[in-house]
């Protein structure tokens, strides 16, 4: 099926009633460009505003602590507190003024929340040991743990929607908490929170429904999920994530938002089929699935729109390229690719700190 170009800048309406202007979002990025105490740094700021500029219909947060327990990284952006409602109104206000639709993702690091940041022992599903030397074994969560880190979501979805953003985006991918009760791997307990499917779930899905009951009507409330196994997010089934996706629909997600690493590849389970194909044929039609992945060009977004997704979200390719959701209406356009300066980062409201962050990453600055 060829889809014309024209389809990613249509608006998308979610379930909940909130419109996003066009297909094309601004995916979570870590950045490390917040203050010291979680509020809202001035160059995440201008980072955030300036996709906005540049066309993006929906803009998202880098993943954000909903307690202080679980913090993932020095600079991560904070919603645990109303300490940081100030910069979030100012945001809102700034992504509105752009016509652009703002999303915080909220998030729980669980064992990747290290003492360095939390000042305690990282808490998860189940304790477990790993070769790296800066390995910290978790704690298993108990009952008081896992009631309080759902009101903590609640509250920070709450927070951020008094503060005028559109809604939230539950990380639910990469190996952070509601992924680490997902996994067979990391989940071994034989309780009400472990052992069978329903049961490993049952934690993202509570987190789910005290979000939906905490925010207006009106809120977006989506979830990121991995489908498969891939890097930090290991004990992950195809089958299972389906599942899954289709008991969080029921529980009130206005959309699935797929990380798939290298979008234009098929699942490892099933060889033969993709993701979205699989994911689109079992989930209510009026649920959008978001992609990201690797898409890079408008030809790549488009051919994920054909796969069934409803918007694409770029990580990259927005960081290289503030003004890709403008430029992709020009035919022939092509996007700049790395290596890029320094120089040319910071002419697009990438910071020196958050270049020294992508430095961890091959050719994507230049020397």
């Amino acid at each position: 099926m060829v889809v014309a170009v024209d389809a990613l800048f249509e608006p998308l309406t979610f379930p909940c009633g909130a419109t996003a202007p066009n297909r094309v979002w601004l995916a979570a990025l870590t950045n490390g460009q917040s203050n010291d105490d979680g509020t809202l740094g001035d160059d995440e700021l201008r980072w955030l505003t300036r996709r906005a500029e540049g066309g993006f219909g929906v803009i998202t947060t880098c993943a954000a602590f909903v307690g202080a327990d679980g913090k993932g990284w020095p600079g991560e952006l904070g919603v645990d507190d109303d300490r940081g409602l100030p910069g979030l109104r100012r945001l809102a206000s700034e992504l509105r003024a752009r016509d652009a639709l703002g999303l915080v993702q909220i998030f729980h690091g669980g064992v990747r929340a290290p003492r360095a940041e939390t000042g305690g022992q990282p808490w998860s599903a189940s304790t477990w040991s790993e070769g790296a030397a800066d390995f910290e074994p978790p704690r298993p969560a108990t009952e008081e743990d896992l009631a309080r880190v759902i009101g903590q979501f609640a509250a920070a979805a709450r927070r951020v929607t008094d503060a005028g953003l559109a809604g939230v985006e539950i990380h639910g991918a990469h190996g952070y908490l509601p992924s680490q009760f997902l996994s067979r791997v990391f989940n071994q307990r034989d309780d009400r929170w472990g052992g069978p499917l329903a049961h490993r779930a049952r934690l993202l899905r509570e987190i789910v429904r005290a979000v939906r009951a905490a925010v207006p009507r009106g809120a977006v409330v989506g979830v990121r999920l991995s489908p498969e196994d891939f890097g930090y997010a290991r004990g992950l089934d195809l089958d299972e994530t389906v599942e899954v996706a289709r008991w969080l629909c029921d529980d009130g997600v206005d959309f699935v938002h797929l990380s798939l690493w290298r979008v234009e590849r098929p699942t490892v389970k099933r060889p033969d089929e993709h993701a979205l194909s699989i994911f689109r044929a079992a989930l209510p039609a009026a649920v959008p699935i978001v992609a990201a992945g690797a898409i890079w060009t408008p030809a790549d977004a488009l051919a994920t729109l054909a796969r069934g997704a409803a918007a694409v979200a770029l990580g990259r390719a927005a960081i290289v390229n503030a003004d890709w959701a403008r430029l992709a209406r020009q035919p022939g356009w092509e996007p700049r690719r790395p290596p890029v300066t320094e120089a040319e980062l910071a002419a697009i409201a990438v910071s020196p700190r958050f270049v020294g962050y992508l430095r961890k990453f091959k050719n994507l600055v230049a020397d």
